[in-house]
């Protein structure tokens, strides 16, 4: 059943789960609607209580009502906090940093949490990826977000091949012990002229933001020990069109439709179809008439 959140809201209504975004690194960083809610919870179910309570703290509100919720015992914690807005409180969900449920601890609960018929409410803020992508200065309409790697190589490796021919730009998380052997995978798969953007500790002291080709982000990131330390970003080009491929298709759309269409209306559907020059289509065309 679909329920009304009030997004209008600024303080925490019962009984609502709230997913908070948290700061990447700089406290600055958060939203005067994420403290609102923070402040007005009832509980606040936070993937390392610890790191929340730093930020709670930096902010004078009460870490007194922290429970934990990580992803090691996220399905057992659902439960306690469905109890919670059973009984009528409202329940802040908090990862280290960053937004709940993108690569971290968070979509299990929500999932439970909505499927017991109770509203979520999510407090947008901080994330690494968009932080990366905006900063990047890599263009195109379109990303794939994969998030981290697989930690084993074979089985990375494995991934990385399913990810060859998409043309959209490549988004990972990936850890200071893994970035190197994940960037020369990358490389391996999907050839080292790529540009590769690696963005390094975003939003804290020694963030650090490069652009290269694949086939050198190795050899720069080994140029210095301080380059491996932190959280990485990595954002690699998609593939290049195939243009023969392209070409190929664009030339069978023409000779279907010339089975039952004139030259001109041929070329000229094949070119909404295909996205192919109209004028080229038309000359090609022409040359299959002839031909036939």
């Amino acid at each position: 059943m679909e329920r009304a959140t009030g997004h209008d809201r600024t303080q925490a209504t019962k009984p609502t789960l709230y997913v908070v975004a948290t700061p990447i690194g700089n406290l600055k960083d958060v939203t005067l609607r994420a403290l609102d809610i923070f402040r007005h919870a009832d509980v606040i179910a936070a993937e390392d209580t610890r790191v929340t309570s730093r930020l709670l703290n930096h902010y004078g509100i009460d870490a007194k009502k922290l429970l934990s919720l990580h992803e090691h015992n996220e399905q057992r914690s659902a439960p306690r906090i469905i109890a919670e807005l059973e009984a009528g409180r409202s329940v802040a969900l908090a990862s280290d940093a960053g937004t709940p449920a993108f690569s971290d601890p968070g979509a299990r609960l929500v999932h439970a949490v909505r499927e017991a018929g109770y509203p979520v409410v999510p407090i947008p803020g901080a994330n690494a990826a968009a932080a990366a992508l905006s900063a990047s200065g890599l263009f195109g309409p379109h990303f794939l977000f994969y998030g981290f790697l697989p930690s084993k190589p074979s089985d990375r490796r494995k991934a990385l091949e399913a990810l060859t021919a998409f043309p959209y730009m490549l988004v990972f998380y990936e850890a200071p012990h893994r970035v190197i052997e994940a960037v020369v995978d990358l490389a391996s798969a999907l050839g080292g002229s790529r540009r590769i953007v690696i963005a390094r500790e975003l939003t804290k002291l020694f963030e650090s933001i490069h652009e290269c080709g694949l086939g050198a982000a190795a050899e720069w990131l080994s140029g210095n020990a301080d380059r491996v330390k932190g959280e990485f970003v990595l954002i690699v080009e998609g593939a290049p069109p195939d243009d023969d491929a392209e070409a190929a298709q664009a030339k069978r759309t023409l000779e279907v439709l010339l089975e039952e269409l004139p030259v001109k209306q041929a070329a000229a559907l094949a070119a909404k179809i295909t996205g192919a020059r109209k004028n080229e289509l038309y000359a090609l065309a022409l040359e299959l008439k002839r031909e036939s």
